[in-house]
């Protein structure tokens, strides 16, 4: 028997050390709904990009420059991170954007999750745009995690409009001082550890993870005490189609601006993604001593430990998610 209440699929609670999953997934809801919450989500940035070049083509010098002014106004605004209608719209356009797909949250064991600690999810692939990531964090009510954010560029927090959104929608810089400092103050983060960087290495047919060499979130994640929690989300490669140069001189552009040149698209060749169904399978947390000063090796063992529980996991839950024969390779 299971329980179910607003999407959330439980087993009964039991006194077995037997793992107890829990699984949420979006509801569907008004199609003109779930169009307007992904328009605000993923198009601001095309907007502004619309505003600006619509004002430069179409009005005068003098009111164009008005435009540009009222934007370098709104970057330099502060942010209110409680904002009642801020939140309010945050609520909206994940209530809907978890339909659209629809994304479903699986959690192997809910159980194993203190709600008076923190924790380091280490979120992958980064794929074309990391929607995933951002529907987790907003849709983890059923679990036992107080405060959640997710970390990225600290280039979103210089853009107008966009800074002020994706803030309500739990986003916070990836710099190592406010990852500390959220840490210290009982904020779950989650981190894409490949980051852009790993759009350069993204393949049609299998996904890949750039990792080997990614181990600023594990040092930080020991000398703070938060245990690293592993997540593979199913499906989200393949909400839009993209392409990109292949070969060693675009890989090496590519390393010397830190980005990764590329065109995508979604449904009738826009921004919007495809409807593709998004599985986020959640692992257990890897534990580990509190270390101040972690020593290269110590930060290489909890490192491997989490390369090896992602793969696990994902081989785990491919066929359930729909890919049995897609392969991850980590890089």
């Amino acid at each position: 028997m299971t329980e179910e209440t607003n999407g959330l699929r439980r087993p009964p609670l039991s006194s077995s050390a037997e793992p107890t999953p829990a699984e949420y997934t979006g509801k569907r809801g008004p199609p003109f709904l779930e169009f307007i919450a992904i328009m605000m989500w993923l198009g601001t940035l095309h907007f502004l990009a619309f505003l600006v070049v619509a004002s430069f083509v179409l009005l005068p010098l003098s009111n164009f420059l008005m435009v540009i002014a009222m934007l370098l106004v709104l970057t330099f605004i502060p942010i209110n991170d409680n904002c009642k209608w801020g939140l309010a719209l945050a609520r909206f356009i994940f209530k809907h954007v978890g339909g659209y797909f629809p994304a479903t949250i699986y959690v192997e064991d809910i159980k194993a999750f203190d709600p008076d600690r923190a924790y380091v999810f280490g979120f992958e692939p980064h794929s074309v745009w990391p929607m995933g990531a951002g529907i987790l964090a907003n849709l983890t009510s059923f679990m036992p995690i107080k405060k959640v954010k997710i970390l990225a560029s600290s280039a979103v927090f210089r853009t107008p409009l966009i800074r002020h959104l994706w803030t309500w929608l739990k986003v916070s810089s990836v710099t190592k001082k406010n990852f500390i400092s959220l840490l210290k103050n009982g904020f779950s983060c989650i981190v894409i550890p490949g980051g852009v960087q790993e759009t350069f290495f993204m393949k049609h047919d299998y996904e890949v993870a750039f990792l080997k060499t990614r181990k600023g979130f594990i040092r930080l994640a020991m000398e703070n005490d938060a245990p690293v929690v592993p997540v593979f989300a199913f499906g989200q490669s393949y909400v839009y189609k993209w392409a990109k140069p292949q070969g060693k001189f675009f890989l090496k552009l590519s390393r010397a601006i830190k980005f990764t040149p590329m065109i995508f698209w979604g449904a009738f060749w826009s921004f919007v993604p495809f409807r593709r169904p998004m599985l986020m399978v959640i692992g257990k947390p890897i534990h580990f001593k509190k270390n101040t000063t972690p020593s290269v090796e110590e930060v290489s063992v909890v490192h491997g430990q989490f390369l090896e529980a992602l793969q696990s996991l994902f081989d785990r839950h491919k066929e359930r998610a729909g890919y049995p024969n897609l392969e991850l390779q980590i890089i």
